[in-house]
């Protein structure tokens, strides 16, 4: 399998730290090997030079012109629907669920458990009936290979 985010003018990245966390933005321009352009009219990220270690690229991509404004960057994030591409990806998935996790409070976890201990012991309950019933009318499987007698010659 081969790599296919490149860093390309219009590829939505995503920002993990700093003051921007969490946001998506679009690549405008590309300033020099360690730099790029980004904007994100949707998401609140202002026009400004992050380095390219700060980037997460996504597969989402937006035809757009070489250091095009800010209007015309939203017009395409809006036509190509990215926000909601992208909460639709197993990765914002994820975040999201982390942060709900991370509030969560004492009461919560506590509901949580009890609920995991609920449908575990459910669980456990359907195994051990179905395997009785097996141990009760043992079904005839063929033999295998090695265990079938031979023809003595």
């Amino acid at each position: 399998m081969s790599f296919h985010h490149y860093v390309q003018i219009g590829r939505i990245a995503y920002i993990p730290s700093r003051t921007d966390v969490g946001k998506l933005c679009v690549i405008v321009d590309v300033i020099d090997q360690n730099r790029a352009l980004v904007d994100g009219p949707c998401t609140g990220v202002e026009r400004q030079a992050v380095p390219f270690k700060r980037l997460r690229l996504t597969k989402f991509r937006i035809k757009i012109p070489h250091s095009t404004r800010s209007r015309v960057v939203r017009k395409a994030w809006e036509d190509a629907k990215i926000t909601e591409k992208w909460n639709e990806t197993p990765a914002a998935k994820k975040m999201v669920s982390r942060v709900l996790k991370s509030k969560m409070t004492d009461y919560d976890r506590f509901k949580v458990y009890k609920a995991k201990k609920q449908m575990n012991s459910m669980i456990k309950n359907v195994y051990l009936r179905l395997k009785r019933k097996s141990m009760k009318n043992p079904s005839k499987s063929k033999p295998k290979k090695s265990e079938e007698k031979k023809p003595e010659a």
